[in-house]
C-alpha cells in the first residue's frame, strides 16, 4: 500500500511539474494584428511640443522590440481636429492609435467638432505638462496672488492671451473658476503669436511653455507668476505653485493614447502594457523632464475615469461662461 501511495504521489508531482513548465495557453497569448507596423496619429506638427513628446514615446516603445512596431504619423490642421477625424474613421483592428489631450474636450465644447473623448477607446494617459502664468516684464504683480487681487479690484480689464476655446484659454477659465475673478481674453492663432504679444506688451498675461520660456524668464524678459504643478518644478525652482498662493489649481496638458471605437479589449490591453513599459524607461523620463514634462501613467480604466471627470469639469466651466455649444 505504501509503495502504491508513493508511486501515486510521485506521479501526481510529476504531472504538476510538467504543467508548471508547459507553455501558457491561448489566454495569455498576444493578440494577432493584421499589420507589421501600427500608426500613432498625432494631430499636430512634428516640431511642436506634442509632436516632440510623442516622437520620444514612440522611440521608447519600439526599442523594446514590440511587434507590431509603432510609427508616428503627423496629421496637423484644424487645431488637432483634422487628425482626430482621420483616427475616428480608422479600422478598429489595433493598427491605429490616436494621440489625445484636452483639445478633444475643448473642440467639442466650443462646437468645432461633434465628437469628444468617448468617440475613442481610452488606452493610456502618459504625460503632463503644467502651464505657467507668464506676464510681460512691466506688469506690477510679482506672483499670481497679486494678479488675482488686482483682477478683483478691476474685473474684466487684465488682458489675457490665448487661443479662444483651446487649452491655452481654458487654463485661465480654470483660474477664473477657482478664484471668482474675471479677465479680458484676447485670442491669438497660436503659441508664437501669443509669445510675441506677451513680450511686446500687447497683453499682460498668457500661458507660457516651461521649457521654451525658461530663457526668457532667466533673462528678465518675462515674469513667471505661478505654475499649475503640485510641487515647484526643478526647471523653474523660483516659480511658486498656485497652491502655495492659496489657489487650488493643479493641472496641465495631459497627453495620452486612445484607439478607434470598437477596438478589442485584448488589443487595448496590449498597447496599454507596451506604453506602460515605455513610461518606465529612465531615458524617456529624463528626456521629458528636460522639456518640462512628467510621466503620469494611467491604464485604460483609470484613463476612462480621468476623461469622464475632466469632461464634466470643463463642460461646467464652458456652460458658465456661455461658451458651450456641444450636443
Amino acid at each position: 500500500m505504501h509503495k502504491i501511495l508513493t508511486h501515486s504521489v510521485l506521479a501526481a508531482t510529476g504531472i504538476a511539474v510538467v504543467m508548471a513548465l508547459a507553455p501558457a495557453g491561448p489566454a495569455s497569448a498576444a493578440p494577432e494584428f493584421p499589420c507589421r507596423t501600427a500608426k500613432l496619429i498625432v494631430p499636430w506638427g512634428p516640431g511642436g511640443g506634442t509632436g516632440v513628446i510623442f516622437g520620444l514615446i514612440t522611440e521608447s516603445v519600439n526599442k523594446t522590440g514590440i511587434s507590431p512596431q509603432l510609427q508616428m504619423v503627423n496629421i496637423s490642421g484644424q487645431g488637432g481636429n483634422k487628425g482626430a477625424k482621420v483616427a475616428r474613421k480608422a479600422k478598429a483592428d489595433g493598427c491605429t492609435l490616436f494621440a489625445i489631450h484636452q483639445s478633444a474636450l475643448s473642440s467639442f465644447l466650443t462646437g468645432r467638432v461633434k465628437f469628444t473623448w468617448d468617440a475613442f477607446e481610452p488606452v493610456a494617459m502618459l504625460t503632463r505638462t503644467s502651464p505657467i502664468i507668464g506676464a510681460n516684464k512691466n506688469v506690477p504683480w510679482k506672483d499670481a496672488k497679486e494678479l488675482v487681487a488686482a483682477a478683483r479690484k478691476a474685473p474684466g480689464t487684465i488682458l489675457t492671451g490665448g487661443t479662444l476655446g483651446s487649452t491655452s484659454h481654458f487654463w485661465f477659465l480654470l483660474l477664473e473658476d477657482a478664484t471668482g475673478i474675471k479677465l479680458k481674453h484676447v485670442s491669438y492663432d497660436g503659441t508664437r503669436q501669443r509669445m510675441t504679444a506677451l513680450l511686446g506688451g500687447h497683453i499682460q498675461i498668457g500661458e507660457i511653455n516651461l521649457a521654451a520660456a525658461v530663457k526668457y524668464i532667466q533673462a528678465g524678459e518675462l515674469k513667471a507668476l505661478g505654475i499649475y504643478t503640485e510641487k515647484r518644478h526643478p526647471l523653474a525652482p523660483n516659480v511658486p505653485t498656485m497652491r502655495e498662493m492659496g489657489i487650488d489649481l493643479v493641472t496641465g496638458t495631459d497627453r495620452g493614447v486612445s484607439a478607434p471605437k470598437g477596438t478589442s479589449k485584448e488589443k487595448v490591453a496590449f498597447w496599454a502594457k507596451a506604453l506602460e513599459k515605455a513610461a518606465n524607461d529612465k531615458a524617456l523620463i529624463a528626456s521629458l523632464a528636460r522639456k518640462g514634462t512628467t510621466i503620469s501613467f494611467k491604464g485604460p480604466a483609470a484613463s476612462t475615469a480621468y476623461w469622464k471627470k475632466t469632461f464634466t469639469k470643463w463642460k461646467g466651466i464652458a456652460t458658465k461662461v456661455g461658451m458651450y455649444k456641444g450636443g
